[in-house]
């Protein structure tokens, strides 16, 4: 069995700052390492499940921050950014069996975590079709797309309940809760035990539980935190304005979307 991990940092258990993300700050290293423990919890219940060759990507802003010294041989690690639109998911392809998600957090607009953001913290949102687009799912529908199960997640209980409103089935651990800038956190080494069991339980399930449903067409909205952006993003073929600070894209094809997020973002 193949298995995908994608991680983040920003719903890692205990995070609570942006001091506590940036490789530059005193207080990084104690959540990087917690960051690695939590993937490496995941591989362990993948490898208990029966996966044979695990591939994780390193999703965190440099994509320098997990120790590949601290999680099994059977790893390959992604670091750094290539450049593919696939962008957190880079190198995802129909040959793997399921996609877990490690670390992730709220979308941009949403108040369930004090580092909500989508894809970077120059923009104020992005909705699709309406709603607040996260990061788990865009790259979610990039899976689908691939027909790549996503069945596990960890991160802030807001965005577990929006992972059930996709398919109830998706395994969840919510290692912690936003308050305003504060957070409410389940131990670390509950959190590993957690996530450990989780991933496990979900690769023993009938995959085919986690389908995804792509829908038919697709309106993207991107506000932006300066109104220069906004007027830069017409440049990009098919974006029209709705106001000064917001835009907006519409496709049928997921791939024209995800192609749009990366240049207008």
């Amino acid at each position: 069995m193949k298995i995908y991990i994608s991680a983040d940092i920003e719903g890692v258990t205990g995070v609570t700052h942006w001091n506590e993300t940036e490789k530059s700050e005193a207080d990084y290293k104690e959540f990087a390492h917690q960051m690695t423990l939590e993937v490496k919890a995941a591989c362990e219940g993948a490898i208990n499940a029966g996966a044979d060759e695990i591939w994780v990507k390193d999703a965190h802003d440099s994509a320098r921050n997990i120790d590949h010294n601290l999680l099994p041989k059977s790893t390959k690690l992604i670091r750094g950014w290539s450049g593919h639109m696939f962008s957190m998911v880079q190198e995802l392809d129909e040959t793997f069996d399921a996609l877990v998600f490690i670390g992730y957090h709220s979308a941009g607009g949403t108040n369930d975590n004090p580092l909500s953001h989508t894809m970077n913290t120059n923009i104020d949102y992005m909705k699709l079709n309406r709603e607040y687009l996260s990061e788990f799912l865009i790259h979610s529908y990039i899976a689908s797309y691939l027909k790549v199960p996503v069945v596990f997640l960890s991160g802030d209980l807001g965005l577990c309940n929006e992972v059930k409103k996709i398919n109830e089935n998706i395994v969840t651990v919510a290692v912690k809760e936003g308050r305003g800038n504060s957070t409410i956190s389940i131990h670390p080494q509950l959190a590993l035990e957690l996530i450990r069991d989780g991933v496990e339980t979900s690769l023993k399930r009938d995959l085919s539980l986690y389908k995804i449903e792509l829908p038919e067409e697709f309106n993207l909205e991107i506000k932006y935190r300066q109104h220069a952006d906004a007027l830069k993003a017409l440049n990009y073929k098919g974006v029209e304005a709705i106001d000064s600070m917001r835009v907006s894209f519409k496709s049928k094809d997921l791939m024209e979307i995800v192609r749009a997020i990366r240049f207008l973002i």
